[in-house]
């Protein structure tokens, strides 16, 4: 199991940006499909972006298509989620997760597609 850290989360103003970064150690970075979740109180998790193993493929959520950029540096072992034009309704807690099964992930894009996670980086924008 890998271990994630995020951070990077913080409070913006609507139209602002933020960048999240997550930290991975204890396996093979560069193996491991990688994504970013979402939840707000009383929402489900949902999955905002996702990159697979060969990171050659996206994906990314309607609700955050446009305006947000997912990557990785594999020699940092790090992935990143860029957030721009960030909307009231962009504020939730963050994690990043990884899975084994990109096609799982593409198609259903749930929580339970990935095996480990971070502890989460608050994300709060005001209007």
């Amino acid at each position: 199991q890998v271990q994630l850290v995020e951070s990077g989360g913080g409070l913006v103003q609507a139209g602002g940006s933020l960048r999240l970064s997550c930290a991975a150690s204890g396996g093979t970075f560069s193996t491991y499909n990688m994504g970013w979740f979402r939840q707000a109180p009383g929402k489900e998790r949902e999955l905002v972006a996702a990159i697979r193993w060969s990171g050659d493929t996206t994906y990314y959520s309607d609700s955050v298509k446009g305006r947000v950029t997912i990557s990785r540096n594999v020699a940092m072992n790090t992935v990143f989620l860029q957030m721009d034009r960030l909307e009231p309704e962009d504020t939730a807690l963050y994690y990043c997760a990884a899975g084994s099964n990109w096609s799982a992930i593409r198609r259903t894009s749930m929580a339970r597609d990935f095996d480990s996670w971070g502890q989460g980086t608050q994300v709060t924008v005001s209007s």
